[in-house]
């Protein structure tokens, strides 16, 4: 069973699909890394985050989705999961904060792109 046959990603690609997530919304976060406790495996990986109001979760990265699967870092002690097509939904969900800073930074590069019309 290769990677391309059944649609799913190799262990290092799953490290970076989940630094390229990392990468982009880190500006929200006060930290977010790649687990190094929790096994990557060819269905997922786990991200720690740390949102601005200084709550820590463990965020798994999967075929379904993105899914809070812990109340800390390398944890997995939420027994129900709900799944977010994208970080950015999970974290709007998550983070009052995020959401904020989120849509600070929309409104400055819509700003940026008014200036550069005008």
């Amino acid at each position: 069973m290769s990677c391309e046959e059944e649609k799913v990603l190799c262990k290092e690609q799953w490290r970076s699909e989940a630094n390229a997530v990392i990468q982009d919304v880190s500006s929200g976060l006060l930290s977010a890394a790649v687990s190094e406790v929790l096994e990557i495996t060819d269905g997922g990986i786990y991200i720690n985050v740390s949102t601005l109001e200084g709550n820590k979760y463990c965020i798994e990265l999967s075929p379904n989705g993105f899914a809070i699967v812990g109340n800390g870092f390398d944890v997995r002690d939420l027994k129900e999961k709900q799944y977010f097509e994208t970080p950015y939904s999970l974290l709007d969900s998550l983070s009052p904060m995020y959401r904020e800073n989120f849509y600070k930074q929309l409104s400055s590069k819509l700003e940026e792109v008014q200036k550069q019309r005008d």
